[in-house]
């Protein structure tokens, strides 16, 4: 498929969809509403995606979501490669999923080769906000990637908390564990 089309079919209607909806509040009737409209022109989607407001979405063809995700205000997904989201996941505001990163030619990383790896997010992760995840990375399920963090290419495990610059375990727990046992 040309690149005319592509943009035809999946980018430019989404980015018309989501302008028109952006000045409605985030409210889960209108949060709802975007990512019902948003569906047609991604990948794959789920049941029950809601979208907040400002979000960015480049490639949405290689974007695929599971049933009940979440995305928060101001987030950004480049997909230059396969971007794969569970279900039950949820991106608080401003996070970045990057599937691409600058490679370098001589002294410059302007025209230098990009690196280009999918990435992968587990069922019932929590990304919190401002988190940057960068082209490789396989994040296990069940996982909280806290506030800030800088997750880079590698397979997080299953039920770990990821914190820091760039993202290391900090914590592990058993799928079953309540709640206080996690903090």
């Amino acid at each position: 498929m040309s690149k005319l089309l592509r943009n035809l079919r999946y980018d430019w209607p989404l980015h018309f969809v989501l302008v028109l909806t952006n000045w409605l509040p985030d409210n889960v009737v209108f949060l709802r509403l975007r990512g019902w409209l948003a569906r047609p022109f991604l990948g794959a989607c789920g049941t029950d995606l809601r979208i907040g407001r400002n979000v960015t979405f480049y490639n949405p063809r290689l974007i695929s979501f599971g049933a009940h995700v979440y995305v928060a205000n101001g987030c950004i997904f480049l997909a230059v490669e396969q971007i794969k989201v569970e279900d039950e996941v949820m991106f608080g505001p401003y996070v970045v999923v990057a599937a691409g990163n600058h490679g370098r030619a001589g002294n410059s990383y302007r025209f230098g080769d990009s690196i280009r790896e999918p990435i992968f997010i587990g069922r019932g992760t929590w990304i919190a906000a401002h988190v940057c995840i960068l082209a490789g990375a396989r994040i296990g399920e069940g996982c909280v990637v806290a506030a800030n963090a800088v997750v880079l290419r590698g397979k997080y495990s299953d039920h770990v908390l990821l914190a820091g610059v760039p993202a290391s375990v900090k914590k592990m727990w058993e799928a079953d564990a309540p709640w206080e046992q996690r903090l």
